[in-house]
């Protein structure tokens, strides 16, 4: 039956569907659908707004509407079935986005990984990878040495495993193709939150990558933070600068 009662609207303009007022909505009323949050159900929404605070684009806020009176026992059932499902994954619906911390190989499993002259061993320690797909949340973030690549440059750089992934958190992306300042304000939330201990920034030479380092650290200003930095130019041609 429905009433009048206070519920969640979403502006679809400002949703940029990062995902985070998904995972902080306990009953799982919202969802990622074509790249925007949208509510689920309206019986599955208790209308107090625990999502709210976790939007960075601030697209949610409690009305007053018609709509279907919350439902506790609809709840427990959609929350049965989505625990069902054989691959949870990050609101924005992609598998390659579940959420993954990986366990390091031991001094034993490495010693019985047969291996060969050439081959290097991924060093990756989480996923995703992506700048715009890493809420700042991600429990991997928290009191990591973080590694800013350009999207380019593990195509160049033949062992960025072996000399800079291990041990960090590594975030890839593009300065010319991906939005500069959702990039400055992703950092600066990553920042505020997650007690980074270090950033490495890796780029290419090229004139597009100039600017990665510079977000970063625009980042730091806005966070208002202090943070250790380096920075690592590869050549075209995949040599260190």
């Amino acid at each position: 039956m429905k009433i009048m009662r206070k519920i969640i609207e979403i502006d679809e303009e400002r949703c940029d569907g990062c995902g985070n007022c998904i995972l902080a909505c306990a009953e799982g009323a919202l969802k990622i659908i074509d790249g925007k949050a949208k509510v689920v159900s309206d019986n599955l929404c208790d209308g107090l707004g625990a999502c709210m605070g976790d939007c960075p684009q601030d697209a949610l806020k409690i009305i007053e509407r018609e709509a279907e009176d919350f439902d506790e026992d609809a709840v427990e059932k959609h929350l049965e079935s989505v625990k069902k499902e054989d691959k949870p994954t990050m609101p924005c619906g992609c598998p390659s986005t579940q959420i993954q911390s990986f366990v390091p190989a031991t001094g034993c499993q490495e010693a019985n990984t047969p291996k060969t002259f050439d081959k290097v061993d991924s060093a990756l320690s989480h996923w995703p990878v992506q700048i715009r797909l890493i809420p700042p949340t991600a429990p991997f973030l928290k009191g990591a040495d973080l590694l800013v690549v350009a999207d380019c440059v593990p195509v160049a750089f033949p062992s960025l495993h072996r000399d800079f992934i291990k041990g960090k958190v590594v975030m890839v992306g593009c300065p010319k193709f991906d939005d500069v300042q959702e990039y400055i304000d992703k950092f600066a939330e990553i920042f505020n939150v997650a007690g980074i201990k270090s950033v490495t920034t890796i780029v290419m030479e090229v004139p597009c990558c100039s600017s990665l380092p510079t977000i970063v650290k625009k980042g730091l200003e806005k966070a208002g933070v202090i943070v250790p930095q380096n920075q690592v130019t590869i050549s075209t041609r995949g040599k260190i600068l």
